[in-house]
This record gives structure tokens, C-alpha cells and sequence, in this order.
């Protein structure tokens, strides 16, 4: 079993029944859901939009490998109405699930960078998670995630 903190973030639709419907999805497709966050309001990162986010995250017990969740996460966001990831740049979307953490793997591919390479720098990512793990220690930095929330 691993442990694999998840991203999720919508900004179009039904944004709370977008992250409810990806729970769901993610512990029936992925495994245990054993922490999920409050859901956070956030602008928009890295693009111009008139859509607020909704983010939160999530702690999965799991026993699919990083690239199984990968694969998993890639098909709920479809079955949810995803319909392409942004190439060139960000975008609005109806769900997003991003891999954060995997136990405490580095996995440095072009498909699959774990941990995620902006977890300090998106609040609406370090804030989630350090609600649910704030003496979670990241593999990169061997910082703790309070320690990265109060840079």
C-alpha cells in the first residue's frame, strides 16, 4: 500500500459537485480515501479567467503504482467531462487531478514528475495540503508542508 496525496481543482460548472463527483471516482477507481480537505476558493494561476477555482486535496491509500494512478486519474477526469489536458498553457477546466506526492518517491519522467514541481508555489495547493499533512515532510525540499505554507 502507498500513500498518494491528489490535487483536484475545477473552475467551470457545478464546481463543489465537480470535487464530490472526483472523490467519489478516485475511492472507487484508486483506493481509500483516508483525508480530504476543505474546499478552497482561489483565482486563477498562470492564465486570465473570470472563473474562480475550487481546489482541494486529497490522501489515498492505494495499491496502484505512480503510473497506475496516473492512468486512473487521467480517466476520471474524462469520465467527469474533461476533455484535453493544456498544452500550451492553462485553461479553464471542469476537473483537474494532479499527482502530488507518492509516498516519498522522486519520479523525474516526462509523463510523470512526482513530487509535483509547484506544490510551494500554488497556494491553492499548499494550503489544502497542509490542512491534512502539515509535518508531512517533502521528499525534495526535507521541508515540512507548514514549513513550506510559511515561506
Amino acid at each position: 500500500m502507498a500513500l498518494v496525496y491528489l490535487g483536484l481543482g475545477t473552475n467551470l460548472g457545478e464546481k463543489e459537485r465537480n470535487l464530490n463527483d472526483a472523490i467519489i471516482s478516485l475511492s472507487q477507481e484508486v483506493g481509500f480515501i483516508i483525508r480530504s480537505s476543505t474546499f478552497y476558493a482561489s483565482k486563477p494561476w498562470g492564465f486570465e479567467s473570470d472563473n474562480d477555482f475550487l481546489n482541494a486535496v486529497v490522501l489515498v491509500d492505494t495499491i496502484l503504482t505512480p503510473f497506475d494512478v496516473l492512468s486512473k486519474t487521467q480517466e476520471i477526469e474524462k469520465s467527469l467531462g474533461r476533455t484535453a489536458k493544456s498544452i500550451n498553457g492553462y485553461s479553464d477546466r471542469l476537473i483537474d487531478i494532479d499527482i502530488l506526492l507518492y509516498d516519498n518517491l522522486i519520479i523525474d519522467q516526462p509523463t510523470l514528475k512526482i513530487p509535483h514541481p509547484l506544490i510551494a508555489e500554488r497556494d491553492f495547493v499548499i494550503i489544502p495540503l497542509s490542512e491534512i499533512a502539515p509535518d508531512l515532510v517533502h521528499p525534495v525540499s526535507g521541508r515540512k508542508i507548514v514549513e513550506l505554507l510559511n515561506r
